[in-house]
């Protein structure tokens, strides 16, 4: 139930804080006021909180963000909404507040119990806890294509509903790929052809790991064969010669030297390991000169083994492991390929299975509908009854399709539209060409009467559905939306005294002049101030004796306090 509303600075609004309690969980709060008072900002504000789009041009003059919040009180007889809150993060405590926040930069928050939240969540919680009715409805009634989904909701079919959307989207995405599969099948022989021609050529290179650095170092070797030849005969030359006779003598001298004197036992000791290593060294360089070779026909099989690989490379990954795991998927591929027939075969099968499936839920799916269409029309018969609609037929119809893959959508493949006939004695045509303002205003009252039984929310608000209404029909439409108040909270801005006569709370919304600057305010009335309310919404300026007698009258009349 939502308890209590507060808005700042939005459009004519400067603050406002309303208080929605009255001692009950039901009940009827009005609003009233003068074309243009600011009724509609009301309105704009509870849209806001249902995450609806905001522009800096509802940002009251001179200041620099605008502000909606709305406390609601919840009850436990609610798990769904309960559930939400608590899959989003929230406490499931028993009184909920969202705030919104938007500035003149255009940036938005939201807020539930003061932290942090998305349009989406917020969205999805107002969707539970409240139920617009607005002259934007009627629109919509008219619109075919959503009939169905008031059907749905009326009959509860929703569950029903999606999970057929979910079985459909997977038959979807299973036709198309086994139509993918049998594409493939019908490029396999030249897909495979070409497979074949590349793994052979990489298989056949017999690749080894390193291997194209290796040949690298061996070609660079071989280029420079000559002066590599030349450089270790000069080095072998100077190290084993004059240098090598003559460590070999420092070596015997340090032997004597240590012989005579152990202090230089350390010392010779390094020393003659010097010579040693210089042995060494001379030996490994006359092996590498003496492996050295000028083979021009060696070159020649290096480089082109070496434009092998590069081709490899080029064509097939930056490098022979890339290479070689390209060759691995190919053959990969190319089983799978072989195994084609069947895949198809399993994914016909899949297919076919879920066709089956599909086409028995749709079958069920549509007997239901009709079902509820029968229901909703006996119900439909009874609310426009009470709405001065005696001798009214409400029909739901259904366009001939045909009941296979062909005619199937998400939803089924059944197109509902409702149809109306207002008088006796005319057959039900469909509701764009039949019905009036007026009608309209009824219709769509009697349909959320009953979707509001259907449904968890206990806030409906009613934003003047009922224009182009007076009469007989006025009145019918008052005790309506009274009997609607004794189960929900209702909350409706009306142009009718003889709704306005039935709230339980009763507020005034007009516009005034404060410092210079116009600002709309809403006004709670006692008693008195109603009658003076509804004699203005009964004869306007000029109120007589007899017009505020029947003002008071209708008050008492409607149960108003």
């Amino acid at each position: 139930m939502l308890c209590e509303l507060r808005v700042k600075n939005l459009a004519l609004i400067e603050s406002l804080e309303l208080s929605l309690e009255h001692g009950e969980g039901t009940g009827l709060v009005v609003m009233t006021g003068e074309t243009g008072a600011g009724k509609s900002i009301m309105m704009r504000a509870i849209q806001l909180l249902f995450g609806g789009r905001a522009t800096a041009d509802w940002i009251r003059t001179g200041a620099e963000s605008c502000e909606v919040e709305a406390l609601f009180e919840l009850h436990r007889h609610h798990p769904r909404l309960l559930d939400k809150l608590e899959e989003s993060g929230f406490d499931r405590e028993g009184q909920l507040v969202i705030r919104r926040v938007f500035t003149n930069a255009g940036r938005s928050r939201f807020f539930i119990n003061g932290s942090l939240a998305t349009a989406n969540g917020v969205a999805q919680l107002t969707g539970e806890l409240l139920s617009v009715a607005g002259q934007h409805d009627h629109q919509q009634l008219l619109q075919p294509s959503l009939h169905l989904d008031i059907l749905d909701t009326y009959g509860d079919l929703w569950p029903e509903r999606q999970d057929f959307a979910r079985l459909y989207a997977q038959w979807q995405e299973k036709k198309a790929a086994l139509a993918e599969l049998r594409q493939r099948e019908q490029e396999k022989e030249q897909k495979k052809d070409f497979l074949a021609f590349q793994a052979e050529e990489i298989e056949r290179a017999a690749l080894e790991p390193g291997e194209d650095e290796r040949l690298a170092e061996e070609k660079k070797r071989l280029k420079n064969a000559q002066a590599l030849m030349k450089l270790s005969q000069e080095s072998l030359r100077l190290l084993g010669g004059e240098v090598l006779d003559g460590l070999m003598q420092l070596r015997h001298n340090m032997v004597s030297l240590a012989a005579l004197d152990s202090r230089a036992a350390q010392m010779a000791e390094e020393i003659g390991g010097y010579t040693f290593l210089a042995e060494d060294h001379v030996a490994t360089l006359r092996l590498y000169r003496d492996g050295l070779e000028e083979d021009p026909y060696r070159l020649d099989q290096v480089s082109e083994r070496l434009d092998q690989l590069r081709q490899l490379k080029r064509k097939y990954g930056e490098t022979l492991d890339e290479v070689v795991r390209f060759g691995q998927s190919c053959r990969e591929e190319l089983q799978h390929l072989e195994s084609l027939d069947k895949t198809i075969a399993t994914a016909a099968a899949e297919l076919e299975r879920l066709q089956r499936e599909l086409l028995d839920r749709a079958q069920a799916l549509s007997r239901r509908r009709r079902q509820v269409g029968l229901e909703m029309e006996e119900a439909m018969a009874r609310e426009l009854a009470s709405l001065a609609f005696d001798r009214a037929r409400f029909l739901v119809g259904w366009r001939e399709v045909g009941e296979d893959l062909d005619s199937l959508r998400a939803a089924g493949w059944d197109r509902g539209e409702f149809f109306f006939s207002p008088n006796l004695g005319e057959d039900p045509r469909p509701l764009a060409k039949i019905a009036s303002g007026g009608e309209l205003s009824r219709l769509l009252l009697a349909m959320k009467c009953l979707l509001a039984r259907k449904d968890m929310v206990e806030t409906v608000i009613f934003d003047e559905v009922d224009a182009g209404i007076g009469g007989q029909a006025a009145e019918a439409v008052a005790q309506k939306i009274q009997e609607l108040a004794g189960h929900h909270q209702v909350l409706c801005i009306t142009h009718l005294p003889q709704i306005a006569a039935r709230g339980s709370l009763h507020f005034r919304v007009a516009k005034q002049v404060v410092e210079g600057r116009t600002q709309s305010a809403v006004t709670r009335l006692d008693q008195g101030e109603r009658v003076a309310e509804l004699s203005r919404m009964l004869a306007g300026d000029e109120v007589s004796e007899q017009t505020a007698a029947f003002a008071a009258e209708l008050l008492a009349k409607g149960g108003g306090r």
